[in-house]
């Protein structure tokens, strides 16, 4: 499980060059991500019924409550995918985590993008890399879960 861990954090980082970049999160970025979630489950040896179902359910939610948040104007489709993709990857409450961090650190970014528009007195709304915000809530909470056993 630490290779399927360190793969997707290495895809996170991937994620977070190209939302810097060029404000895109490619969708064969977000199918690779959501695939490799799907396969972890048959290396832990989950059922189909009751846990592969709910993961689907509970990463359909999350895709649906954050694809309005898209039809509102307040996200990218490509955050969208990525936060269903990374629902297959964790159970609600780690998720739930991952959520506040990535508002939080969202926050913090947003903050420093809008600072920085204005004093290079630019027009219009500064485009946010949110990307970046999931990758870093999807970092603290591999980190989180896994590196907190060593201790």
């Amino acid at each position: 499980m630490f290779a399927a861990y360190g793969i997707l954090i290495i895809l996170l980082g991937w994620v977070c060059v190209g939302d810097i970049r060029e404000r895109i999160i490619p969708n064969w970025l977000n199918g690779l991500i959501a695939v490799l979630g799907l396969s972890t489950w048959i290396v832990l040896g989950k059922d189909v019924w009751p846990d592969m179902a709910y993961h689907l359910g509970f990463a359909l939610i999350v895709f649906l409550v954050f694809a309005v948040m898209h039809a509102l104007g307040q996200m990218g489709g490509g955050d969208v995918k990525l936060l269903g993709a990374l629902a297959l990857w964790f159970p609600f409450v780690p998720m739930m985590r991952l959520l506040l961090i990535m508002a939080l650190s969202g926050a913090i970014i947003t903050l420093g993008m809008w600072l920085a528009h204005k004093m290079r007195k630019r027009e219009g709304q500064p485009e946010i890399p949110y990307g970046v915000a999931i990758a870093i809530g999807g970092l603290w909470v591999i980190t989180e879960r896994n590196l907190n056993h060593f201790v």
